[in-house]
């Protein structure tokens, strides 16, 4: 089975968000990078399908030259293929995002078997678009289904069938499908294991396959970014010893915590 893992660079932001002075951009110069959570299941889920049915797990990412170090976190855990759909680094929105993706997905196809299955995350950490895999999966003719958090995936008389079963209110829906398919998995589908050293000296020397697609604008034009407005504590100190007993007495009648 070829199972091909979309993947994306995001900050791995920690503290407080900071923009660029023209606030067009999250200032990332102190951040790290990694996936995005849900990116980092689908790459586990792939790989543990591979391993009980046979195949190749495939990564791809559009993003600058330095996204090759998110294609390599993969193949250290388990994927076997690398594709950088190389950017100069200006962010694309997501109808141009799968476009490209599936240009990928249709070039793969022309020079072998092709994708049995595409896994997405169920959205990009950074920009939460919810857009790309139902995108790919509309301009490829696939089925897709989203929100995924368990996953089925069987093989009999040379057909591979799906079952996928996503949490909807306080119960359940279950599809069932054939492949190929757009998946988009969310975080807690599984576990995602830790790279072994093997993995991660195999990934250091992998090749990673390059393309890059033409610029193309999605018609929306971003005017500015803005960081939400958080609530601002303060402590205030009522005393010290026995003279900040009465302002804590009071502070305890005020919330009405004493009878």
């Amino acid at each position: 089975m070829e199972i091909g893992v979309c993947v994306k660079r995001v900050p791995m932001v920690g503290g407080k968000i900071v923009l660029t002075p023209d606030e067009q951009e999250v200032d990332t110069r102190l951040s790290g990078f990694t996936i995005s959570p849900h990116e980092e299941c689908a790459v586990e889920e792939a790989v543990q399908i591979t391993e009980r049915l046979g195949g190749t797990v495939s990564v791809l990412t559009l993003g600058p030259p330095e996204a090759a170090d998110q294609l390599r976190d993969a193949l250290a855990l388990g994927a076997k293929r690398a594709v950088l759909l190389e950017t100069d680094g200006r962010e694309w929105g997501p109808i141009a995002t799968a476009e490209a993706i599936v240009a990928e997905v249709r070039r793969h196809a022309a020079d072998g078997p092709g994708y049995d299955l595409l896994l997405c995350g169920n959205e990009a950490a950074d920009t939460g678009d919810y857009q790309v895999g139902i995108r790919v999966a509309c301009a490829l003719g696939w089925p897709c289904v989203t929100g995924i958090k368990n996953l089925e995936i069987t093989e009999a008389g040379g057909q591979a069938t799906a079952r996928a079963r996503r949490e909807y209110g306080s119960g359940a829906e279950t599809f069932e499908f054939g492949l190929p398919a757009v998946i988009c998995v969310k975080e807690g589908i599984n576990l995602p294991r830790y790279p072994s050293l093997p993995g991660r000296l195999r990934a250091k020397r992998a090749a990673i396959e390059r393309d890059e697609p033409q610029w193309r604008d999605d018609g929306l034009r971003k005017l500015s970014l803005r960081v939400p407005a958080t609530q601002r504590k303060q402590a205030t100190v009522l005393g010290t010893g026995a003279d900040a007993v009465p302002a804590l007495v009071g502070v305890l009648e005020e919330w009405g915590l004493l009878p």
